[in-house]
């Protein structure tokens, strides 16, 4: 598990019982795995499809570091499917997992389109081979 992101969790990010709600952490995820996808995909048409059963396994307070976690599952013709989990930083205590968030590009008219990846690629490889 590759984890690329940290936030830190502020009083605005709280729901009523004092620890992190569970939509901002949702909200979070999202956009990480948009992120993610866009840069692997290179497409920045690239939508959220479909999110498997969430898994919230402890919380989270305010003050928190915490960390969200992609691994890419498999590539389809125009879908990426990551898993995802999100830990405590400090202790690595989890905080969610989620097995399957599938991720599609799309063309200009909003249709799923071939994207012709079958691989991780790293931005820095793909500005090496442009030298």
């Amino acid at each position: 598990m590759r984890f690329h992101t940290r936030k830190w969790v502020k009083p605005q990010d709280l729901n009523p019982n004092g620890t992190l709600f569970g939509g901002r952490l949702l909200e979070w995820i999202d956009e990480e795995c948009a992120l993610y996808s866009i840069i692997q995909l290179e497409n920045p048409r690239t939508v959220t499809k479909y999110i498997s059963e969430i898994n919230f396994q402890n919380s989270a307070h305010q003050g928190d570091i915490i960390e969200i976690g992609i691994d890419v599952l498999k590539f389809g013709n125009s879908s990426l499917s990551l898993r995802c989990e999100v830990r405590n930083k400090m202790t690595r205590a989890v905080i969610i997992t989620i097995e399957k968030i599938i991720m599609v590009t799309l063309d200009k008219d909003g249709k799923p389109a071939p994207h012709g990846k079958t691989k991780i690629e790293f931005v820095k490889d793909r500005l090496n081979q442009k030298d």
